[in-house]
């Protein structure tokens, strides 16, 4: 059973930067996309971003492409989101998710860690 969790979150000013990190273990991952969604308060859960460790593809959301860089260490089924320049619309709980490549839906999803951007 694949298991996601996630470390990293908490309160900073705007304009600071956080890094997330996920860890994932129960199955092997080459062949494997990791990435992370988020929900703030009141809207519905929206991508963000996604690493194929099969290719080190990515792939970002527009309001954070810049700012958010994801990798990952595919030894250590470990991927991380540095985020940077963050602003209050960043606010969220942040999910890891995982998910078989070429395939729309997400297959696994972490408990969330709280990311709070403000003054």
């Amino acid at each position: 059973q694949v298991r996601l969790v996630e470390s990293g979150g908490g309160l900073v000013q705007p304009g600071g930067s956080l890094r997330l990190s996920c860890a994932a273990s129960g199955r092997t991952f080459n062949n494997y996309c990791m990435g992370w969604f988020r929900q703030a308060p009141g809207k519905e859960r929206e991508f963000v971003a996604i690493i194929c460790f099969s290719d080190n593809s990515t792939h970002y959301t527009s309001s954070v492409r810049g700012r958010f860089t994801i990798s990952g260490d595919n030894s250590k089924n470990t991927i991380f989101l540095q985020m940077s320049s963050l602003k209050p619309e960043d606010t969220g709980l942040y999910y890891c998710t995982g998910q078989t490549p070429g395939r729309p839906q997400v297959e696994h999803w972490g408990q969330g860690t709280q990311v709070t951007v403000s003054s």
